[in-house]
């Protein structure tokens, strides 16, 4: 089989961060299983056999049927994820790995990591963890975002930190686009738009995509046009920006659970900072209507849960369940799952691609709630994960 490198990633730097179907060294022989059950998206019910870490659609011998009759998707993608990030900053190895055990127990099998203070590649190795694609480390100005998270520059070296931070991850690139900037006492961008646009063009020359950290209407107004890949939030989204987006196929992701935080952002910043605290609750009151406007116009959307800091890891599936009551659940399961590997360069489960996948009893396209719950989960063709 040949596997796909994401995009802007070289094909050579992907195998060599440890994202091939070959399984790290010293792992065991995996298990030759069969799977019996609606295939998701197509919706036809399918025997799929896994051996030797990849899907195969005609039988295995002495495979073990390890479900019949259930819900089958390719694995989970959080594509808002920090692994190795904690209330304070970076954490332990021994924490990092609890974290990716709690997004693996949810199902979550791919993990777009957006920004991380700890290098996680030794993550690469273990065949039981998710799989990571990084985007290196936030970057962010002195003083204009959360302690111990990000590396800090002045505008005049972004272009350089985010060269450095191309290197370091795995096809992305983190800047926080906005945050409260305490003279103005309210959210404000970090970077001049001129210096956005030169720090994201170098990026591209190196082969990474550029991701924001945007709160706020007018730093993502300024990103969007200097030619950013994505969006993190986006609550700030107007309609001429949407349109934009859905024009050039900027990624949003909403992570619409931290968004469930902004009442409490405003209140503890309301005693020192009213405006601030006046415009989170605005962004909240609205982060329906303005996530719907964009996935209505054809923005493409992808789930995240944004873990990592204050929120806890293995939430996908009520990040699931809330873009279903935006989009639909159809949409929102192809928002957490095959969407969202197309959109990172994985393959789709087919004949030899690999064997990342989750088993639900229940149907979730009629309840995505089930999706909380997974029967098994499977991770390079081994059951990592099994509930009766």
């Amino acid at each position: 089989m040949t596997e796909h490198a994401p995009p802007g990633l070289g094909e050579a730097s992907f195998f060599a961060h440890g994202h091939g179907t070959t399984a790290p060294a010293g792992d065991p022989e995996r298990q030759r299983l069969h799977l019996n059950g609606v295939l998701l998206p197509g919706g036809e019910v399918t025997d799929l056999w896994v051996v030797d870490g990849v899907v195969r659609t005609e039988p295995v011998a002495e495979a073990v049927t390890v479900c019949t009759g259930a819900w089958i998707m390719p694995g989970l993608v959080d594509a808002h994820c920090h692994v190795g990030l904690g209330l304070h900053g970076a954490v332990p190895t021994d924490v990092a790995e609890s974290q990716a055990l709690a997004d693996r127990g949810a199902g979550t099998l791919l993990i777009r990591d957006a920004g991380s203070p700890v290098d996680t590649h030794w993550i690469d190795e273990r065949a039981d963890l998710p799989r990571i694609i990084r985007a290196g480390r936030h970057v962010a100005r002195p003083f204009r975002y959360i302690r111990n998270y990000a590396e800090e520059v002045e505008p005049e070296a972004l272009v350089d930190e985010v060269a450095r931070q191309a290197v370091r991850g795995d096809g992305w690139v983190k800047l926080v686009g906005d945050w409260i900037d305490r003279d103005a006492g309210d959210l404000a961008p970090l970077w001049p738009a001129d210096v956005a646009a030169a720090a994201i063009a170098r990026a591209h020359e190196l082969g990474a995509r550029v991701t924001a950290h945007c709160f706020g209407e007018e730093s993502v107004h300024e990103l969007v046009r200097a030619g950013i890949d994505g969006i993190e939030h986006g609550t700030g989204l107007d309609a001429a920006t949407i349109a934009l987006m859905a024009e050039r196929g900027v990624a949003l992701v909403p992570t619409l659970i931290n968004l469930e935080n902004f009442p409490g952002f405003a209140d503890a910043g309301e005693a020192r900072f009213p405006a601030y605290a006046r415009h989170m609750r605005g962004l909240h009151a609205r982060r329906f209507t303005t996530i719907t406007a964009a996935i209505e116009a054809g923005v493409p959307v992808y789930a995240g849960t944004d873990a990592g800091g204050t929120i806890s890891h293995g939430l996908v599936g009520i990040e699931i369940g809330l873009l279903a009551r935006l989009g639909g659940a159809d949409f929102a399961l192809g928002a957490a799952s095959w969407r969202a590997r197309e959109w990172l360069g994985t393959p789709p489960v087919a004949d030899g691609a690999w064997a990342d996948l989750v088993v639900y009893d229940g149907d979730p396209r009629l309840d995505p709630g089930v999706t909380r719950t997974p029967r098994l989960v499977i991770l390079r063709g081994r059951v990592v994960t099994s509930h009766p």
